[in-house]
């Protein structure tokens, strides 16, 4: 870095910096959007050997310029005004970068519009740095993928242990990169356990919202009844900053108007700093059993810190816990869901269904289908109507079990605020009823590895979730940095 100011800040602020801290030097003049982008390139450039970035944005320090001005002429816009933000791969941009689900059947798709999420961003003043890699198709392209990994862009790699690690999927790119300092957030997307999962593994806060609470128009599907785009960030405010800007209604999503906190400032649930008067379940059958002792240890001295905290800690068994869950309703959305976005694309672009993402692999196996396609393969092989039984009765029995036999059923019976899961481990059923979950990270192995701890709550239940996730992320600030190499 040639400039001795810019170098000055990168090497004793931005690591780590929230959005508080940028925006207070945004605001006194010590720093510029425009050199903030420059120092984060800057990073990207020289620290990103964890593969997490695809794709930067062009038009960035142009539209970092530009925002200069209109906080000079007009003030800022929200808390995001000149903050930079990157976004998962699978999130449509109107610009002059690719949108391709870590496919290199669309690795020259440009979208003509921009996703709803993509415009709140740009409406708020947010500026959207680039593209994060991501497990291709979202981790519904074959069994045994592993997470983070992509024709387009390679593997991802954990910054915490490169190549040791698992780097969570599939927003693994968007989980990476802002463990490594990046950006000052990301979005990611999840159907189950895709922004839970990378940001419990980095060390990360992840909002996995309600479906409905943030727009899905414009984001490469997978199935209509779990997807949802949610943020990822350092601290429980700053995913709460981003969460502020994506929420709201879309005339063209029909299951935003179900959003009961459109016009809600989830900044208001961030004021206490102790657990009193909140019951939390321990759902420690079968979710706990997936824990090394190692993550164990780290898992039982959260729930211990629960307590000091104040939080009423009971032991919780969720009725459908057991149940034999089937990918049916994935399969049968995801093709319709698919076809619908393809269709929607440039007339002049050669994919335009399912059948053709499989054809276009198969023309070229070295390099497209190191894992297979088997999910992609089943998927085409449904009707494309969703009026099969197999369907029908798949997401009637997903909606009940997860829902009045699952969540509910157990929040109900033991009058609980929220359920806790060990990192992702408990996304599905939550992710079958379209519920929200926060993660904060917990703590790390002896080795190293982050371990997240999950809040988990009925429909639209983010103010009482984000209330727990930041009384004990205050009452513990178990963050640490990963040591980059070159760093």
């Amino acid at each position: 870095m040639q400039n001795p100011r810019l170098k000055q800040l990168h090497d004793e602020w931005l690591v780590e910096a929230t959005i508080d801290e940028i925006r207070e030097k945004l605001t006194n003049g010590e720093i510029s959007s425009k050199y903030l982008v420059l120092m984060y390139l800057y990073r990207i450039a020289n620290f990103d050997q964890i593969n997490s970035v695809l794709e930067i944005n062009p038009d960035a320090l142009h539209i970092a310029e530009a925002l200069d001005v209109e906080r000079k002429e007009k003030g800022p816009r929200s808390p995001l005004h000149g903050i930079p933000i990157l976004v998962k791969d699978n999130i449509d941009t109107a610009d002059k970068m690719h949108t391709s689900a870590g496919s290199l059947a669309l690795q020259d798709s440009i979208a003509l519009k921009d996703s709803t999420v993509a415009k709140q961003l740009r409406d708020a003043g947010a500026i959207i740095l680039g593209k994060t890699n991501m497990t291709e198709w979202a981790n519904f392209m074959t069994i045994g993928m592993p997470s983070g990994y992509s024709s387009r862009g390679g593997q991802v790699l954990n910054p915490y242990g490169p190549g040791k690690f698992d780097v969570g999927g599939s927003s693994a790119g968007s989980g990476a990169s802002i463990a490594a300092n990046l950006a000052a957030a990301a979005v990611g997307t999840e159907t189950s356990g895709s922004i839970l999962s990378p940001a419990s593994q980095n060390s990360l806060v992840g909002i996995k919202p309600t479906v409905g609470l943030i727009s899905r128009t414009g984001i490469i599907p997978i199935a209509f009844s779990q997807d949802t785009a949610g943020p990822m960030a350092r601290t429980v405010k700053d995913a709460v900053y981003l969460l502020n800007a994506l929420v709201g209604n879309d005339e063209s999503d029909p299951v935003t108007k179900t959003n009961p906190l459109v016009n809600t400032d989830f900044l208001e649930f961030l004021g206490e700093t102790d657990l009193h008067g909140v019951r939390l379940g321990i759902a420690r059958e079968t979710y706990f059993e997936y824990l090394t002792e190692e993550k164990l240890v780290v898992m039982n001295a959260a729930i211990e810190k629960l307590t000091e905290l104040g939080a009423e800690v009971v032991e919780v068994t969720i009725p459908s816990t057991k149940e034999k869950w089937s990918y049916d309703v994935l399969t049968y959305e995801f093709k319709v869901a698919l076809n619908s976005y393809l269709n929607s694309l440039s007339p002049s672009a050669n994919i335009r269904s399912l059948a053709d993402v499989i054809k276009f692999n198969n023309e070229d196996p070295d390099q497209m289908l190191k894992y297979g396609q088997t999910l992609l393969e089943e998927a085409e092989e449904t009707s494309g109507t969703l009026r099969e039984k197999e369907y029908v009765n798949a997401r009637e029995h997903d909606i009940y079990k997860s829902t009045e036999q699952g969540i509910d059923a157990t929040l109900e019976e033991h009058k609980l605020d929220a359920i806790v899961f060990p990192n992702n481990f408990g996304a599905g059923i939550p992710a079958k009823a379209g519920y929200p979950s926060i993660t904060v990270p917990a703590g790390y192995t002896e080795e190293g590895e982050p371990v997240g701890i999950t809040f988990t709550g009925t429909a639209f239940s983010e103010p009482k979730l984000i209330e727990v996730a930041y009384a004990y992320e205050q009452g513990t600030k178990a963050r640490k940095a990963p040591k980059m190499k070159n760093e």
